[in-house]
């Protein structure tokens, strides 16, 4: 189905598009779906019926607003892609040199979404509103930039989707709660977090201020500098 242009904001849109939220965009339109559809003087990547869905690819501050005031009126439904497995394509940096091409030995983890709803937690607590993970097969094509320093210059100019392998729905408190590891003492610190989840304590700490927010788990004092929480009945 192609996409309708209701007014000058979709065809902008579409031009600025990258080709892994295209994709995806694709992936989710049903028979009947509209896309880059204007609703309530935003323009909404999928609407399904009565279900919007809104793709992105990171930097959920960008939509805090949009997301706000489409919840309030709507079904709205936020895909968030994770690489289960990514293939880093580089391209030349030099005239005779050919593109490269390896499999990353990174892994994407579910846990990742807090990275990004660390932005407006509290939204999960609506009926309204959801956020689905979808876990992707995935290629980044890179370049390399001799001005840059991080990654030794190379920065990431898109990302392509090669397959979908599955997906996760959170629809409430409880369903990120659910991400919680087994094993995790009653009482816990980010760094009890992060030990049993076997991840970094900055994303530990991302996930506890999330859960937090949403009254899945609650501080009940602290052990040391370090706050102690429990998972809250319920």
């Amino acid at each position: 189905m192609k996409p309708e242009h209701s007014d000058s904001r979709n065809h902008i849109g579409v031009l600025n598009e990258q080709p892994l939220h295209a994709a995806l965009k694709e992936w989710y339109a049903s028979s009947g779906s509209r896309l880059e559809a204007a609703v309530d003087d935003f323009v909404v990547d999928v609407v399904r019926d009565d279900l919007l869905v809104e793709i992105q690819t990171g930097n959920f501050s960008n939509i805090k607003d949009k997301m706000t005031t489409l919840a309030a009126h709507h079904p709205l439904r936020l895909v968030y892609p994770i690489a289960r497995q990514k293939w880093l394509l580089k391209l030349p940096s030099q005239r005779g040199e050919e593109v490269r091409r390896r499999k990353s030995p990174k892994r994407g983890r579910v846990e990742e979404l807090f990275k990004e709803l660390v932005s407006f937690p509290q939204l999960i607590c609506k009926e309204t509103f959801s956020v689905e993970a979808v876990f992707i097969h995935e290629e980044e094509v890179r370049r390399h930039d001799p001005g840059r320093w991080r990654n030794r210059g190379w920065v990431t100019v898109e990302r392509r989707l090669i397959d979908v392998v599955d997906t996760r729905l959170f629809s409430c408190p409880g369903d990120l709660a659910a991400l919680l590891p087994k094993g995790l003492p009653a009482r816990f610190t980010t760094a009890d977090l992060a030990h049993s989840m076997e991840g970094p304590r900055w994303l530990a700490q991302k996930m506890a201020y999330c859960l937090r927010s949403t009254g899945a788990i609650a501080q009940v004092g602290r052990r040391g500098r370090a706050k102690l929480y429990t998972l809250t009945p319920g």
